[in-house]
């Protein structure tokens, strides 16, 4: 074996062992954004849920700064709950097979997350009534919030009392998701567009949203 031969055998060794090498770092390289990728997910996943739960928090204080009158209060809630027993109905009404299964809207939230055909219709309701998924979000913080220490009053006695309820609403709520979501409901319901509210909430009112936090 000349010396030409053996260059060439070790010449070829040595470029197997580069091109193990080279398949080896590719794989380090595959795997390692592999991790990245997985790392960007949850990063961007936390960071939205960090985004929501401020913006949840921000929305409950804004909730609890105004410092609406007994009788201001009592106006808004009314708003807010006519809205809530407005949307509730609208989508029995367009589900009468499963009317015994959604006995309150809070059932209805719980239900449309995995049920495609009652989330097709609460966002056809939702649609309806000019409405979106903030404006319901602001809406049960408010009834939550302030549920336990309001009357209800209605449509009479508020318009006695208030004659622009759209004005409280401006001058008093700073917070644009909440100050639309009233706003909203307010027109809702004075336009007409909602299934008419009872003279008086239901019992099982209270009940309409255990919570929104989750």
């Amino acid at each position: 074996m000349n010396n030409e031969t053996t260059t060439l055998i070790s010449l070829k060794k040595a470029m197997k062992r580069v091109d193990h090498k080279l398949q080896a770092l590719e794989a380090q390289f595959k795997e390692l954004d592999f991790i990245k990728d997985s790392l960007t997910q949850k990063f961007e996943h936390h960071s939205k849920a960090l985004a929501s739960q401020a913006a949840q928090d921000e929305l409950w204080t804004a909730v609890l700064a105004p410092k609406f009158t007994s009788m201001e209060l009592n106006i808004l809630h009314s708003y807010v709950i006519d809205v809530l027993v407005c949307l509730h109905t609208h989508v029995v009404e367009k589900l009468p097979d499963l009317v015994r299964g959604l006995p309150t809207l809070a059932s209805v939230l719980r239900r449309k997350v995995k049920n495609g055909r009652i989330r097709a219709v609460w966002e056809s309701v939702l649609e309806e009534c000019g409405l979106q998924e903030g404006d319901i979000r602001a809406l049960c913080t408010f009834f939550i919030a302030h549920g336990n220490k309001t009357e209800y009053y209605v449509a009479k006695v508020r318009h006695m009392y208030i004659r622009d309820v759209s004005v409280l609403i401006t001058n008093m709520v700073k917070n644009q998701s909440l100050q639309g979501g009233l706003l909203r409901a307010v027109q809702v319901i004075e336009k007409g567009k909602a299934v008419s509210a009872p003279e008086e909430p239901k019992s099982s009112l209270k009940e309409l949203i255990p919570s929104v936090k989750n």
